[in-house]
């Protein structure tokens, strides 16, 4: 490919499907945002100059890194006041899994999940 995006390749028997890390990134967003106790991913600043400059998840709360087509995710998360922070951390890591495996086939090598911040709703 002649941009720089990362993919998961899956062959198939007409070819290999690939899969780009903005796909991964959409799946991701959808799944933590389903997590009873989350709030958001925790977005760092100057996330606008590292899209422009081609780091398009830097600045948006998950890192996405793929390698040896073995994927890992790292989100940093904001939960809710009063919620058990392991509590909400594995399901959402269960959630992240889980939908990445059902909707796009990809076994995930390790979801991190950095509790950023707790918000008082």
């Amino acid at each position: 490919m002649a941009d720089s995006k990362q993919y998961i390749e899956q062959a198939q028997e007409n070819g290999v499907v690939m899969i780009s890390e903005d796909v991964i990134a959409t799946i991701v967003s959808q799944a933590i945002s389903e997590v009873d106790g989350v709030i958001g991913l925790s977005a760092k600043p100057g996330a606008d100059i590292a899209e422009i400059i081609g780091k398009k998840n830097w600045g948006k709360g998950m890192k996405i890194s793929i390698s040896d087509n073995k994927l890992t995710v790292d989100c940093n998360v904001v939960i809710g006041y009063g919620q058990n922070v392991v509590t909400v951390a594995a399901a959402a890591q269960n959630a992240i899994g889980n939908a990445l495996e059902s909707m796009a086939n990809i076994k995930v090598g390790a979801v991190n999940i950095n509790i950023c911040g707790i918000i008082r709703q």
